[in-house]
């Protein structure tokens, strides 16, 4: 485990050079090096990220002495979108300062830079609450986990769960507050743990990250493909109802900024809120949706439902499911103009999730039992208020799905198209094309995920277990482990000097004098305790990801829906 990164990841000089087009484009280096070439080590990290905290609390003091609250949490910054101050002085400012070189082409300072960084960040907390409770899986899974394992393990899980995402939620945001600045801005999950571990644990975030959102957007598009077809009264091809909501995603996915999907968000989630209403107000007064699942006697709930274990770890990890949000709140954080403020939005939307969703859950479960379908208002057996359900939750889905696509693509653009192919980055001009298209084929991905497995239930599950556990309970508490050691182990150094950052340290993560440093500290009970929960917590998501493979296999084997087929996974009529 090395925490120290390479000397030089890339060999690329930070300063850019532009050719005469691309200027007006105002291309923007995605890797900022420190003066001699060299990656900047964790201390540097967090010298600019104290400037970073110190600029954004006297803004915030600043704006408490005019405005009402409302507009300060709720709305966009009335300031230019290039509010950025120019932060202390770098040792390479005037390095990177020349205008021309041989070709006439300019150069990107590091102060242009942090002003084109500082340009991203405009949402307010109050747009991030919508964001993250922008969901539209989480609510409407919570019955069917319930019917997996019953009142008791369903009640004391959602409980535990929810305390462990807070947990973990809070050590992210910590984290970024710690390591990220104008001048070395951290845009998503990956990035933050490349500060800590180095490009190995980058990628391994980036990949998981990518696979969750795409699977995110498949099973959007699969549960609204079979709410079309309820819609229809399966008179309409499944796989041509999958189509429908792809390239309605095609289309909204072309908004680009979070900013943008706060407004939106918010629509989404009163929708949300009105079609669990709705459901609730149907399954309390009618029977269930006989169609939708193939039982036969009353509807029976259990205190514990005794069934295989590994139908049981699905039912769970539905459960995780509703607490997915973490994956992404370092996107979050990293379009906030004040970062500091993320725990508000983090802390009241999961309250909102564990009051509402868990609620929700228990109610559907009480009344429709073994009869409850994933997702919980397609069990609704009036076909008038059913179709009035769909269209809502139809359309607040959409919007969910569009936002965890904008995020998915840029993950995959900024690291593997921008970085890897050399890619205009999504400020200029040829980059908005280039996203455009990106948008297409993602959607295009996520279409043949959610047609080729119509099992809305098991995909969701091994989706919780693979991606969702691994960013929710696994990394954070994993990534803490490695920030803490780093730290403590800084403690032997001498004192740190931003002009020359390297020369501080009395030894390296080669010699056991840093391991001790790091390991034996008043630290330690909190590096084991974090230390045995990833563990932990990676151990539940391997077991969890086997019982969701083998039971898809075993539904494949026994059901009568297939990939890409026109028989809605909902119709068992006959």
């Amino acid at each position: 485990m090395a925490f120290q990164p390479a000397a030089v990841e890339g060999g690329h000089d930070p300063r850019v050079h532009l050719s005469e087009k691309e200027e007006h484009d105002a291309y923007i280096p995605s890797n900022m090096l420190l003066p001699d070439g060299t990656m900047p080590n964790i201390e540097t990290y967090m010298y600019f990220a104290k400037i970073q905290r110190d600029r954004e609390a006297l803004s915030a003091k600043n704006d408490a002495e005019g405005g009402n609250w409302i507009s300060r949490t709720f709305k966009r910054s009335q300031e230019s979108d290039h509010h950025s101050v120019v932060s202390a002085p770098d040792p390479d400012e005037k390095r990177g300062a020349a205008s021309t070189e041989e070709g006439g082409g300019s150069l990107v300072t590091p102060g242009e830079y942090r002003a084109a960084s500082g340009a991203l960040r405009t949402a307010t907390w109050g747009s991030v609450f919508y964001l993250i409770t922008t969901d539209i899986l989480g609510p409407y899974s919570t019955p069917w986990a319930f019917q997996q394992v019953g009142y008791g393990p369903g009640v004391a899980c959602f409980f535990v769960f929810g305390i462990m995402a807070a947990y973990s939620g809070f050590l992210l945001w910590w984290m970024f507050l710690k390591l990220d600045s104008d001048r070395y801005p951290i845009r998503s999950f990956g990035d933050l743990g490349q500060r800590i571990y180095g490009r190995w644990f980058r990628h391994v975030c980036n990949i998981l990250q990518s696979l969750q959102l795409v699977f995110n957007v498949g099973l959007i598009i699969l549960g609204n493909g079979q709410g079309l077809s309820q819609m229809a009264k399966f008179k309409l091809c499944f796989s041509v109802c999958n189509v429908v909501w792809t390239l309605a995603g095609m289309i909204l996915g072309q908004i680009r900024t979070l900013q943008k999907f706060g407004s939106i968000a918010n629509l989404a989630i009163w929708m949300n809120i009105i079609t669990l209403i709705l459901t609730m107000a149907s399954v309390a007064n009618s029977a269930p949706n006989y169609t939708a699942i193939p039982f036969d006697g009353p509807v029976q709930t259990y205190a514990i439902y005794i069934q295989p274990f590994q139908a049981q770890l699905n039912g769970i990890m539905q459960i995780v499911f509703s607490y997915g949000g973490a994956m992404i709140f370092v996107e979050f954080m990293a379009e906030m103009r004040r970062p500091m403020d993320f725990w508000k939005a983090m802390a009241y939307s999961q309250l909102f999730i564990f009051v509402v969703y868990m609620f929700f859950g228990l109610f559907v479960y009480t009344y429709q039992g073994q009869y409850v379908v994933n997702p919980a208002n397609q069990g609704i057996s009036g076909y008038a208020l059913q179709t009035a359900t769909n269209a809502i939750s139809l359309t607040a889905g959409l919007i969910a799905a569009a936002l965890y696509g904008n995020i998915g693509v840029k993950v995959i653009y900024n690291n593997i198209l921008v970085e890897m192919f050399g890619f205009p980055e999504l400020t200029a001009t040829r980059g908005k094309y280039y996203f455009s298209i990106a948008i297409i084929a993602y959607w295009s991905v996520a279409f043949a995920i959610g047609s080729a497995v119509p099992q809305f239930s098991n995909i969701s599950s091994l989706v919780a277990a693979v991606c969702i556990f691994q960013f929710t309970y696994t990394f954070p508490p994993f990534m803490i482990l490695g920030y803490c050691m780093q730290v403590d182990a800084t403690k032997g150094d001498r004192e740190f000097d931003i002009n020359n950052p390297h020369a501080h340290r009395v030894d390296t993560w080669k010699q056991p004098s840093r391991w001790i440093r790091a390991f034996f500290t008043k630290n330690a009970y909190f590096n084991v305790w974090n230390f045995l929960l990833a563990l932990a917590c990676l151990s539940c998501a391997i077991l969890s990801g086997y019982s969701a493979i083998k039971t898809i296999v075993t539904a494949f084997q026994t059901s009568a829906s297939t990939a890409f087929g026109c028989k809605s996974p909902l119709d068992n009529s006959g």
